[in-house]
């Protein structure tokens, strides 16, 4: 995929089309990390955020909680 490099406002600007967005599950606001490897090749990551572990662990015991007859049976 070839993309030219333009003007944006007084910046140079890649357009990325809504294909690509869609592909890369990204929309307008999200923010990238931009890793730079040698020979010049961009890297782009979107940055998502983290469930922290004791976020994780309530949700897991709400779960649990709120389903535990359907767990029972199915086990």
């Amino acid at each position: 995929m070839t993309r030219t490099i333009t003007k944006v406002g007084n910046s140079p600007g890649l357009m990325l089309d809504a294909a690509l967005m869609e592909l890369a599950h990204l929309k307008v606001g999200d923010q990238v990390s931009i890793t730079l490897h040698e020979g010049g090749s961009l890297m782009l990551t979107p940055l998502r955020d983290v469930i922290a572990p004791d976020q994780a662990a309530a949700t897991t015991q709400r779960l649990i909680a709120r389903n535990s007859e359907l767990f029972r049976r199915l086990a």
